[in-house]
């Protein structure tokens, strides 16, 4: 069985009338390389006529992000030319790489008639010999995503990258990764085994679960040691967890606002080619 190095909770962090918890960077997590951060908005439900998620165009370099719709939706923009609105149970995967400008906004419906909104974002560090590599986006809603089921259907697990029982992840990942989103009834189970060596990324989102032994309700995020290969979780209630594994890289990383590089420099260097129009214009 995998050790269980640590549980963290998400610290409340709101944004404008976003409620919003993160329990990754924290002054106790730093980060579990290669993932290096995490937003999780809501639950909440918006009136009618709202403002929507206030997250309008803002540049990025050297990282990528994978956003978990569970309910309302996000409108993505970017000066790639991308464009997209996803709904519950849908995912979006960007690569910013060298570098773009982006916003998540909310729908025009969205805003007018408003409604429960959750939704969470991870950032994904890239590697070093990657990190300027040319942008890219894909969004794809629930029914794109191929799901596989444990337990006798007690467990559903939307497969997003990498390949579990035979089931392929809908994204092609920029680096080897394994990442689902799973749907757990109350009493549903199932078992993982992950190598030793990679790094896994456990967050509750909803619900609670026992975890390698160890009661964890939602909204925290499990920290493993590296030793032992078997994960063993069974839902105490009906719960929704992200998981994922990876190698780490194991590079030094420096991260500054929106930009995810290996040095100071290349941080200077991010704003000043973001100031000088090398991300791409913002036409919309």
């Amino acid at each position: 069985m995998r050790l269980i190095k640590r549980i963290h909770k998400a610290e409340y962090r709101p944004i404008a009338d976003l409620v919003t918890y993160s329990p990754m960077p924290t002054r106790s997590l730093q980060q579990i390389d290669p993932f290096i951060f995490l937003n999780h908005h809501g639950f909440q439900t918006y009136p009618e006529r709202n403002q929507g998620l206030p997250f309008g165009p803002h540049p990025h370099r050297g990282m990528e992000t994978v956003t978990f719709i569970l309910e309302g939706d996000i409108m993505h923009k970017d000066s790639s030319g991308h464009e997209s609105v996803i709904g519950p149970g849908g995912v979006q995967y960007m690569t910013a790489g060298s570098g773009l400008i982006h916003a998540e906004v909310s729908s025009t419906d969205f805003k007018r008639n408003g409604g429960d909104l959750e939704i969470l974002q991870l950032w994904l560090n890239l590697p070093a010999a990657k990190k300027m590599i040319t942008p890219n986006y894909v969004g794809l809603q629930q029914e794109e995503i191929p799901t596989l089921d444990l337990d006798g259907g007690k467990v559903k697990a939307q497969q997003l990258f990498g390949e579990w029982n035979g089931v392929k992840g809908a994204f092609e990942g920029t680096f080897p990764l394994t990442m689902s989103t799973i749907y757990m009834e109350k009493g549903g189970k199932f078992e993982k085994e992950i190598a030793a060596e990679e790094n896994i990324f456990f967050y509750i989102v909803r619900g609670e679960l026992n975890v390698n032994g160890s009661e964890v309700m939602f909204r925290n995020l499990v920290e493993f040691e590296n030793s032992g290969e078997k994960i063993e979780v069974e839902a105490l209630e009906d719960a929704i967890l992200i998981l994922g594994h990876a190698l780490p890289f194991n590079e030094p990383m420096v991260a500054q606002g929106p930009f995810v590089m290996n040095t100071q420099k290349q941080i200077q260097e991010a704003y000043a080619d973001y100031q000088n129009g090398k991300f791409g214009t913002w036409n919309h």
